[in-house]
Order: structure tokens, then sequence, then C-alpha cells
């Protein structure tokens, strides 16, 4: 794919490009209410003033607006992608002209991808905005005269908290983290709605498929494949689930799912999603016993669960049937479907999550950022939690965005609450 923005000399080819993405951006804005009144204090206070954020996030219409959020709070803000196909270059291009730098193009091969990264790091970060741990990775094995300079950093994603925690729990995390991920106002909501909706989406537009009477095998019931199975049940989807942790097994059996190994499923499913954040879910052995016509996507960060290389090694040829849909052609004949390379479907093939439900997201991703900033020295080099004041406000701030009020508790049931003594 030829470039039509060159970010590493910040320079727009297309100013018709750059006014395209701002209309989308301000069209994803309308829907971002909690975002938008952080955005209007941040540029009243400017809490962020002369920090330097890098940011790895995937460049979408409502990651641009988070950006702007940050440089009207007064940081000096760069962005690169977190997923080399998930970019939107039109967005990319219309936060040059506002004077964001953007390293990221759609279709970025893993050298520059990684390029990229390493621009965002010599942006010399003193707060870091991860989606997926790249950055922080990349800084920790690469860069590590660099870390004292940094104050901390937030999380997006379930992948990269898990990568932060096990680097935690090793004496090897040179910097507080946020979990942004963890914020219940997150993956209650974006992980969910918004990867349940777009995953569905992504998938029908690469390949038109009739979601009803399809059986579709939701690999992981985390927050993302509940998300997934719910939406796949709505759409007349009968639905297989399959998990490794008994408990959440257990859930999806009891919200009324088929629950049983890939291995039984393999020759049963129509549409293959991999939700898990782990390698290699499916793999050589489930390709071989894969019925014909079989399509699969993946909606968890990396492009490990659907392992694609022992596919190529399989398959007689490989062919590009639809934009984002490649054919592999077994030796026994069955034809296997891969969309958007085994990469983020909702992202690759579609436009990632709604607005309405990254709002709070990004929201949570601006207010942690202030809060590190704001609270120098007071966090361990550990992952934590949103404060749950942050989570809480953003919560109320999007019911009274969607004109709904709630009850609060009187002063006699604030007492009885926390009473222990039997009759107080």
């Amino acid at each position: 794919m030829e470039d039509t923005l060159r970010p590493d000399q910040y320079d727009i080819r297309d100013i018709g490009l750059a006014a395209d993405g701002q209309k989308r951006i301000d069209w994803a804005e309308r829907d971002m209410p909690v975002l938008r009144q952080v955005r209007e204090r941040f540029a009243s206070e400017k809490p962020l003033s002369g920090i330097k954020m890098s940011a790895c996030l995937h460049v979408t219409t409502e990651t641009a607006n988070l950006m702007l959020t940050l440089k009207d709070g007064g940081a000096d803000v760069l962005l690169c992608a977190s997923n080399p196909l998930s970019t939107q270059d039109d967005v990319a291009a219309a936060l040059v002209a506002r004077g964001i730098p953007v390293h990221a193009v759609k279709g970025e091969d893993n050298d520059r991808y990684y390029r990229h990264i390493v621009a965002a790091i010599e942006h010399g970060p003193q707060v870091t905005m991860d989606d997926g741990a790249d950055v922080v990775s990349t800084l920790h094995k690469e860069y590590p005269q660099r870390l004292a300079a940094v104050k901390g950093g937030t999380e997006e994603t379930t992948t990269g908290v898990i990568r932060l925690r096990n680097m935690a729990r090793q004496g090897k995390l040179g910097y507080p983290v946020i979990a942004v991920n963890d914020a219940k106002t997150k993956h209650f909501f974006d992980n969910r709605y918004g990867t349940g909706q777009s995953t569905l989406d992504g998938i029908t537009r690469a390949t038109n498929l009739l979601w009803a009477g399809s059986k579709v095998v939701v690999c992981g019931y985390g927050w993302c494949g509940r998300g997934v199975a719910m939406r796949a049940r709505g759409m007349g989807g009968r639905v297989i689930v399959t998990e490794v942790d008994p408990i959440a097994a257990l859930e999806a059996v009891m919200d009324g799912f088929d629950v049983m190994p890939i291995e039984q499923a393999c020759p049963m499913g129509d549409v293959f999603i991999t939700v898990t954040g782990d390698c290699n879910v499916i793999d050589r052995h489930h390709f071989a016993v894969m019925k014909d016509g079989a399509i699969m996507a993946n909606s968890g960060h990396f492009d490990v669960e659907i392992n694609v290389p022992a596919l190529r090694d399989m398959a007689d040829s490989a062919s590009e049937v639809r934009p984002y849909v490649e054919r592999y052609v077994m030796p026994d004949g069955r034809k296997l479907h891969l969309v958007a390379e085994g990469r983020l479907v909702n992202l690759a093939s579609a436009e990632g999550h709604p607005a309405s439900v990254m709002d709070m997201s990004f929201a949570n991703q601006a207010l942690s950022a202030e809060y590190i900033v704001k609270n120098p020295g007071a966090l361990e080099r550990d992952v934590y939690t949103v404060p749950d004041d942050i989570d809480r406000e953003v919560g109320r701030l999007k019911l009274q965005a969607m004109d709904i009020v709630i009850d609060t508790l009187t002063e006699e049931q604030i007492a009885y609450l926390n009473a222990w003594e039997t009759g107080t």
C-alpha cells in the first residue's frame, strides 16, 4: 500500500484527506460527551502543561478526540499506532494538521511499525499511554536509560495489563502504570458492548456473512467473549463457547451457550472468533478438522491467537478472495478463510468500537494521566487500578449525558450500612 501520509516528516500529502478525517473526528465527538466535559476542563486548567506524552493506540476518530483532549490540557503529545492495520489514514492526517505528530500508516509492515514505536520513545515521554504494552516493553528492553524520566503510564487492554503485571511480578517494571482496562466503566462496557458489536461488524463487512443459523464458535468467555457471544446470538447465530477457566465456562453454560473443547467444536463451526489474549488458540490440529468454508477471525489484541504460519504451511495455496479475506486451500480440497490476517478484525476491516462506548474508556485514560501527573512519587513501580472516584465520576457523567437520574442514599441509609451492631 502506498503511503497517503508521511508521518515521519509530519507532512500532509493530501489536504483533502485531512479535511475528511476532521469531519469524521467531529462526528465521533458528538457521541463522546464525557470526554468533551473533561476536555473543556483541561482546556481551562491545563493540568498536563509541559508534560511530554507518547501514546500508542489505534489511530481512529475516537482516539483523535482523546489526543485533542490531552493537547488542550497542555500536553506535548505524540501518537503512534498499536496495530499495523487499525490506522485510519484520514484521521492521522487530520491530527497532523492540528499539530499532533502521528507515526502511523494503515498496512505498515512490522519493521515500520516498530520504527514508529521507537519514534514514540525518542519523543522522551514523561507519561506513556499504551494499547498492548508495546511502548512499555520496548522502552524497558531497548531504552532502559530513559525509564527514570517517566512518571507513569496507562494501559488500555487486557493483553497489555497481563504483560505489565508479569513485569511487575518479576520486579522488571520501571515505573507505575494504571490499568485503565480494569476500570469498571471500561471493561464492563468497552470490552463487552464495544468488542461485541464491532467484531461482528468487522466480520460482516469483510465476508457479507448471514449470521442467522450460522454456528459461531467463540474462543474465550472474558468480557470481550461475553460481548461477542451475546451479539452473535442476537443476530441469530447458534453459539458455542470454548474456555479453559471453569468459572467462565460455567457462566457461559448458565448464560445459555453450548460449551465444549475447541477440538469438538472445530468440525461443527462455520465461524470462529478468538478473544483470549493467548497464542495458538486455533492451531495446526484444529485446521486439520475444520469444515470446508469455515471462517476464522481474531478480536484479541495480537495476531497470535490463530496460528497463521502453521495455516500457511499446511495449505497448498492461498489467495485473497475479498478485501481482508484470504482463502487457504488445504491438501484435501477444503477451503478455510482467514479475515484480516488474524489481526484485530474490528479495526482492520471495520471502524472499531462505537464512539459512545469509547467515550468512557478515553475519559478514564485522560483522567488517569492527570492523576499520574498530579501525584508524583505517590505510586510505586507496580500496576494499579483506576482510582474508584475517577471510575465512578465517569459513570456519573455518562448517566448525566444520557439524561438518566438515579437514587441517592439518605443519611439514615448511610448510617445503617455503616453500622455493625444488631438493631443500630
